[in-house]
């Protein structure tokens, strides 16, 4: 069976998308599914490109037991539509911003991270560079529960 290539998607690559990476992979580890997925995440702007994660988001993830210091920013690019089956963005305006680099046959592939959490009110996985260490805490809730139902959406599928 070939590998589930999926790529989180933010801004910059720094807060979210390396968060998103390392939560699935925490998840995807504890299931022991590593070698099912190929995971990377990326930005749309080229703000970050080579820079380790956020300080405060490498802290956050540490303290739920998840390591982001070995992942470094870097820019979505052209080839990235066709290589990975499923993009998935943080935010409506990196979705757009995807939609809007992303050949038409392959649109389907770009989705928005939370519509895999149904449960929690919020649609954008707000960014939280310029806020506190709160705004870390919470992207880590949100990831966490769009991880979740993110993985239960792809083996139900796979299933069928």
């Amino acid at each position: 069976m070939s590998q589930i290539k999926v790529l989180f998607v933010c801004m910059g690559n720094i807060c979210r998308s390396p968060t998103a990476e390392g939560v699935f992979n925490k998840l995807l580890q504890g299931k022991q599914l590593t070698d099912r997925f190929l995971i990377d995440s990326a930005g749309t702007h080229d703000y970050h490109i080579g820079k380790s994660p956020d300080g405060r988001a490498q802290q956050t993830a540490k303290q739920r037991g998840i390591d982001l210091s070995a992942l470094q920013g870097r820019q979505v690019n052209n080839d990235d539509f066709d290589y990975f089956h499923h993009i998935l963005a943080m935010d409506t305006d990196n979705a757009e911003i995807l939609r809007n680099a992303c050949p038409n046959e392959l649109q389907h592939k770009i989705k928005l991270f939370l519509d895999f959490a149904p449960e929690q009110d919020e649609r954008n996985v707000p960014d939280p560079y310029y806020g506190g260490q709160n705004g870390f805490e919470h992207v880590f809730d949100l990831v966490e529960a769009a991880s979740k139902g993110f993985l239960d959406s792809v083996l139900q599928s796979k299933l069928k």
